[in-house]
């Protein structure tokens, strides 16, 4: 448990019935930032919540089998094979590639295969607003570059994939494999979706 999300515990405890709202005032966070501690607070049974009244502690604090399935389960049990693309491949290029794997996000590589960028849809349509060729638009150019790709490494849990998503507002994230601690340098050896961390809960919840 994470230093804020036990000051969130010490909150409701000395004030709950509490809102979001007046947490976030009480930590000096947007609303935006608190939901994610919140969710995993309420999802690990911790705490409870009811619209109009707020949240409290629960009173069943053990988490439920699914939740307790998600802390033991690594994200290698589940990652989907990465959907690249070339760092030298254009917008255009890049679009196809989206609709042909149904896919929301592709993962740029370089000339050896490490991780170089991010692309979404959001990238590519913002480009293709633009009156430049998208055949003559590099992805290198619209992509999100370290260090500001948000990943995770097969060893991690599903619990934690999940958060990672939830605070960053993404759908998707690369399991990388660290080549070279010095330089930052990743190879990507998977992917984890918002669909595959449903498929999973359900999975482990039975149902």
């Amino acid at each position: 448990m994470s230093r804020r999300q036990e000051e969130i515990i010490e909150i409701i405890k000395a004030s709950g019935p509490i809102t979001g709202k007046q947490i976030a005032e009480k930590l000096s966070l947007s609303r935006a930032a608190l939901r994610p501690d919140l969710a995993i607070l309420t999802m690990a049974g911790t705490i409870d919540a009811r619209p109009r009244v707020g949240y409290f502690l629960s009173m069943n604090p053990s988490p439920p089998p699914f939740v307790r399935g998600t802390v033991q389960k690594s994200v290698s049990q589940y990652k989907a094979h990465p959907i690249v693309v070339q760092a030298s491949a254009s917008v255009y290029e890049a679009i196809v590639q989206l609709f042909l794997e149904d896919v929301g996000t592709l993962y740029v590589v370089d000339e050896s295969g490490h991780l170089a960028g991010v692309i979404s849809r959001k990238d590519l349509l913002r480009a293709s607003i633009g009156t430049r060729s998208l055949e003559e638009i590099p992805v290198s150019i619209i992509m999100t570059r370290m260090p500001n790709i948000i990943m995770i490494g097969q060893d991690e849990t599903l619990l934690e994939a999940a958060r990672k998503m939830m605070e960053f507002q993404i759908d998707s994230l690369p399991v990388v494999k660290e080549v070279d601690k010095t330089t930052h340098t990743y190879s990507v050896i998977g992917r984890i979706t918002k669909t595959t961390i449903v498929k999973a809960y359900l999975e482990i919840a039975g149902l």
